[in-house]
């Protein structure tokens, strides 16, 4: 294998390490929800592909054929970190925002669409978090 194909790999695993451990650093060192979600889903993510890109390219110069599974589980950790993160938020949201003091304006007619009512009966999850205070 050539020295500067060695080298990439290296390099790639190295900084894949790294943020692999930024954000696990940031998990046990951040206190709140919303900041722990941030270290493993920008961090980890990072961490993640850099490391299957290096086991990628390792393969395709060790055995010279290109292999698509690491490619995919990179393509598949890009696309549901930040979904699931985002999931996760608004659940947080819901349950320990208050929108009518926590929240600014939205300066629109709708509102925050987390906090929207929902389906026919008109339900505000805003009314649940104020029975919570009383």
């Amino acid at each position: 294998m050539p020295f500067i194909v060695e080298l990439i790999i290296s390099l790639l695993i190295v900084i894949g390490g790294l943020f692999l451990l930024v954000g696990s650093f940031g998990m046990l060192k951040l206190r709140d929800l919303l900041p722990r979600l941030h270290a493993p889903t920008k961090a980890s993510t990072v961490g993640v592909g850099g490391v299957l890109i290096a086991s990628m390219l390792y393969f395709w110069v060790e055995r010279g054929h290109f292999t698509i599974h690491e490619l995919l589980i990179t393509l598949f950790i890009f696309l549901t970190a930040p979904i699931t993160a985002n999931l996760i938020a608004k659940a947080y949201m819901l349950l320990n925002v208050d929108p009518h003091s926590d929240l600014p304006p939205s300066k629109q007619n709708e509102g925050w669409a987390t906090f929207d009512p929902v389906g026919p009966e008109g339900y505000d999850p805003s009314e649940e978090y104020q029975e919570k205070e009383n």
